[in-house]
Formats: structure tokens, C-alpha cells, sequence
């Protein structure tokens, strides 16, 4: 049982470190600054002076952003919530809530070998398919 925990273990750095060798310098960077970062974004009326609450970002322990939520004056407009594959750091699902804080879209990735989008699957909040996206990337000369 040791043996193949260690394996799973060595596997699973080995792969860390094969996504973390897939981003630029400049994106470490980036990330090792957005580390457990919260950001808000406050909006102020020019002449009441009013402050409110336009924006938040969640970034988790690898600068990922995590969560996105977006405000009115009313409240909460809408949330992303995202969550990533650990082997390769890409996005692999995205729950979308409405001003009542319920999911109505889920979106789910499929990565290409190279690290661009393939597929992008869209499912209504009780888990029924509703479309695919397929991506295609077209490179010219000119």
C-alpha cells in the first residue's frame, strides 16, 4: 500500500511541475503575487460621495481566481465559481449563479495537448446537456 502511495505522490509532483513549467516566468510571477488575494473593486458616486460594492476576486493558494462576484446596487448581479485540474492548473469547470445565488449554467473544459481550449460543454443546473463548443485554431501565413 506505501509503494503505491509513494508512486501516487511522486506522480502527481512530477505532474505539478510539468503544469508549472508550462507557464511563462511572467505568469509565475503573476500567480506567486495573487496568492490567497482578495480583491474589491468599489465604486463611489461623484456627487453624493456614495461607496459601493462593484466587484470581488478570490484567488487560492496558487493564485488561482477562484471566485468572481459581481454587484448593483441591489446586491449580488451574478457569481463564477471555478475549479482547476491539479496536474495541469486549467480550468475545468465553471458553475455561473444568478442575482439569487443559484446556479443556471455549468460549463465544463476539455484541454488540448498544447494547452489551448477543445471543448467547452454547457449544462443547465440539473446537469442536462445543452451544447458544445469545439474550438478550432486556424494559423496563417499572412
Amino acid at each position: 500500500m506505501k509503494k503505491y502511495f509513494y508512486l501516487f505522490c511522486c506522480l502527481l509532483m512530477a505532474g505539478t511541475a510539468m503544469a508549472q513549467s508550462l507557464l511563462t516566468p511572467e505568469q509565475l510571477a503573476k500567480r506567486e503575487r495573487k496568492k490567497n488575494l482578495t480583491v474589491k473593486e468599489w465604486n463611489t458616486d461623484d456627487k453624493t460621495k456614495t461607496r459601493w460594492l462593484d466587484r470581488i476576486k478570490v484567488y487560492d493558494d496558487q493564485g488561482r481566481c477562484v471566485e468572481e462576484i459581481e454587484y448593483a446596487t441591489y446586491g449580488q448581479k451574478w457569481r463564477v465559481t471555478s475549479t482547476y485540474d491539479d496536474m495541469t492548473g486549467k480550468v475545468v469547470e465553471e458553475v455561473e449563479y444568478n442575482d439569487r445565488n443559484r446556479p443556471y449554467r455549468i460549463r465544463k473544459y476539455e484541454w488540448n495537448a498544447d494547452g489551448t481550449k477543445a471543448k467547452q460543454y454547457n449544462y443547465l443546473p440539473n446537469g442536462k446537456l445543452y451544447s458544445v463548443k469545439v474550438f478550432e485554431y486556424i494559423f496563417s501565413d499572412k
